[in-house]
């Protein structure tokens, strides 16, 4: 996430929002990590898990390891997103 980033600010406003996204997201640990200043920690952040800029939506596994066939980047309705989420659930 970050301020600036047009697609994150249309996922908090259309995405996140929905009853089936929060359903869903209420059966995961969701952490939102924001790099709006794009400082040294943000950069070396994005550097670490392969992240060009934001929105970048990581999954990882009951062992802490990210599922890189789910992994999301760029904007997604409400629907794709849901979709996604329980393909993600289903695969854990």
């Amino acid at each position: 996430y970050a301020y600036w980033c047009v697609e994150c600010i249309r996922m908090e406003r259309n995405t996140f929002p929905t009853a089936p996204v929060q359903d869903l997201l209420a059966r995961l640990q969701p952490i939102k990590a924001d790099v709006t200043e794009n400082n040294p920690v943000d950069q070396r952040l994005m550097k670490e898990f392969g992240i060009y800029g934001p929105p970048a939506i990581l999954f990882f596994d009951l062992n802490g390891e990210e599922m890189k066939d789910y992994r999301l980047v760029g904007y997604f309705d409400a629907e794709t997103f849901s979709a996604h989420l329980q393909q993600v659930l289903a695969a854990q």
